[in-house]
């Protein structure tokens, strides 16, 4: 236990934060900014995040290892959803800390929904309340902090605008506090446990979820079939996989129109990721009902039980 003594007489904390609340509450635009990284992708719909996913937070005091988690909700009909369920309660359920997010807007049902499934956590629990940039005046949130304050003990309250940046500063010192003494889990360079093939197909289906209408951008799934590297050069082949036939001509457009802009638009995301130009190839195939397939979420990188 040398490394704990002498964490402790440094003073240094470590620990892992789950980030949990309803979908589209913006759990993901607040991991990507407290990393000081985008780690996740964004986009306004909600259950963008499939996966669990690692955003490192590395201070001179501390390493905060954020887990961006898929939004919990009740309904879970398909076999992904109830896959992304598990995989927001097993993050919390391992944290030191949590994170519930939910909007400045006021409490939801589905807060409820996602408090109740707290209530069996045993970690200290910090209450975020996001998007207080849409809120004017900001009295207005008084009586929703009380509110709030009146469901469960929390280890703090802490209104915050991730898109903004306001008041990020207070909320990370609240976390530390909160965290146990301890050495670093990761290198003090790493931001994130995703490999790039992950966040490659995961800036393609950035692209998707963001242009498409309602029902597509939940039908598809990403796979990176192969990766070339040459000098300056990253050449990628991506399949994007649809749920039903009907979807198929939706996502490559008139003439592929859509199909090249949605790429056109990923390779450039990419580019920012592996630091050089990237080729990208992408075909579009039909895997019906994919989502409710284990061998299919197993290939496209779900974790099932």
């Amino acid at each position: 236990m040398r490394w704990l003594a002498f964490a402790m007489s440094n003073g240094f904390r470590s620990g892992f934060v789950a980030v949990v609340g309803k979908p589209n509450a913006g759990k993901s635009t607040l991991v990507n900014a407290l990393v000081g990284e985008k780690v996740s992708i964004v986009t306004h719909r909600p259950q963008t995040t499939r996966h669990r996913i690692v955003g490192i937070r590395n201070r001179a005091d501390s390493q905060i290892v954020f887990v961006d988690t898929p939004g919990l909700h009740a309904a879970a009909g398909k076999l992904i959803n109830r896959t992304m369920n598990r995989a927001a309660a097993g993050s919390m359920a391992d944290a030191d800390l949590v994170l519930l997010v939910i909007e400045a807007g006021g409490w939801q049902r589905a807060d409820s929904v996602v408090l109740e499934r707290l209530a069996k956590a045993s970690a200290p629990v910090i209450l975020v309340v996001n998007k207080t940039d849409q809120v004017k005046p900001k009295s207005r949130l008084l009586p929703l902090l009380a509110a709030c304050q009146a469901r469960h003990e929390y280890a703090g309250i802490v209104p915050v605008s991730a898109l903004s940046g306001d008041n990020l500063e207070e909320l990370l010192r609240l976390i530390v506090a909160q965290l146990p003494p301890g050495d670093r889990y990761y290198p003090p360079d790493m931001t994130t446990d995703r490999g790039r093939e992950f966040r490659l197909a995961e800036a393609l289906r950035e692209q998707l979820m963001a242009t498409f209408g309602r029902e597509v951008p939940y039908g598809v799934a990403v796979e990176i079939t192969a990766l070339e590297e040459e000098p300056g050069l990253l050449k990628v082949d991506a399949m994007i996989w649809v749920a039903k036939a009907s979807q198929r001509p939706i996502v490559i457009g008139r003439g592929g129109e859509k199909l090249k802009a949605v790429s056109t638009a990923a390779r450039l995301e990419m580019e920012r990721i592996v630091g050089s130009k990237v080729f990208l190839q992408t075909h579009v195939k039909v895997r019906r009902n994919w989502a409710d397939d284990a061998r299919s979420l197993r290939q496209f990188g779900y974790e099932i039980e």
